[in-house]
């Protein structure tokens, strides 16, 4: 492929689109950036022009204030950026207005994934496969070990351990971006319409769900409520809470984590974590390679995560990838 595609570059703080001179989620301020979704890893402040779905901008806006300049980006609109470059922005299906990105220059086409799961998801438009020559793909939980149980089953142990002790709650750990929306819209569907209670940290994020259209139903502050009032209740906090004296305040709480990384039981031990709930919104290990396999590019590039064993997968099966040294790429999930 030498020669081929020498107009989209991997550095080790992005993706340069260099006809464009533009970034995709850069870890350093840029001129110009094209942000798939409001994560802190993927997004953040300083850059000059950011393009993005509405619904990241918002985010944006919310958490690191807005850029210089902002482009809307609606999903399937395909917008003419410099130099002969063109972008569309497609759902990822990882949290409220995250998108793939479909570059577009000479005839050739790249897909930047950004993060994405393929599982269903009442917060966010679902995942859509976009026809591409490279594939640039994320392996957060890149390893065979890594597969995500039915979030039904998950929503099942948590209302479960709920019923099975009234006079305590459920205090969960939840991103306070996409996470607790998530598990508070699948606790509704699943038919759980009392108060939900949340962290003050939470409430913003809520609020801007709301604003698009997301019913997450009656929410509370725990800061409002009396001890008492708790007992019985479900409570939503940042990880970073359960451990700290906010969580004094709490009945007897059952300490819950979601995450993918519940999967692995040492990671629950370290943060005494009572109930672990495996609830990723990332792709897991059957997502990623069946991904790949529909998606059928001409190579993959790999940018972050469990890189190794998604390159040997691609190899095994006979398809041209390559590993990327991106920096500045934390596991949100965590």
């Amino acid at each position: 492929m030498a020669g081929d595609f020498a107009w989209i570059r991997p550095e080790p703080h992005g993706i340069h689109v260099v006809p464009a001179d533009a970034w995709i989620d850069p870890a350093r301020p840029v001129e110009r950036a094209l942000v798939t979704h409001g994560h802190a890893d993927h997004a953040r402040g300083g850059h000059g022009h950011v393009f993005a779905t509405p619904e990241t901008l918002a985010i944006m806006g919310l958490r690191y204030g807005g850029a210089a300049r902002e482009t809307p980006v609606a999903y399937g609109e395909r917008i003419a950026l410099q130099g002969g470059v063109f972008a569309t922005f497609v759902p990822a299906g990882h949290v409220l207005g995250s998108a793939q990105i479909l570059l577009e220059h000479g005839g050739e086409r790249v897909v930047v994934t950004g993060d994405y799961k393929r599982l269903s998801d009442p917060t966010c438009a679902p995942f859509q496969p976009v026809a591409c020559d490279i594939f640039i793909t994320e392996a957060t939980f890149g390893l065979p070990v890594f597969r995500h149980p039915p979030i039904a089953e998950e929503i099942a142990r948590l209302t479960g351990a709920l019923a099975a002790n009234p006079t305590r709650c459920v205090a969960v750990g939840a991103y306070a971006l996409g996470k607790a929306q998530r598990l508070i819209a699948e606790l509704r569907a699943a038919g759980y319409t009392a108060p939900i209670f949340l962290h003050g940290a939470m409430e913003r994020m809520c609020r801007l769900y709301a604003d698009y259209g997301i019913d997450l139903g009656d929410l509370r502050l725990v800061a409002d409520a009396p001890k008492g009032a708790l007992e019985g209740q479900i409570v939503i906090a940042p990880p970073s809470a359960l451990n700290d004296r906010w969580s004094r305040r709490l009945p007897e709480p059952i300490t819950a984590m979601a995450s993918g990384w519940m999967r692995v039981r040492q990671r629950a031990r370290q943060r005494n974590v009572e109930l672990p709930l495996v609830i990723s919104d990332h792709a897991d290990w059957d997502e990623l390679t069946a991904t790949i396999a529909e998606v059928n590019p001409h190579e993959t590039w790999i940018t972050h995560g469990r890189e190794e064993a998604l390159l040997r997968w691609c190899q095994l099966n006979q398809r041209r990838a390559r590993a990327l040294a991106l920096v500045g790429y934390e596991d949100e999930d965590d």
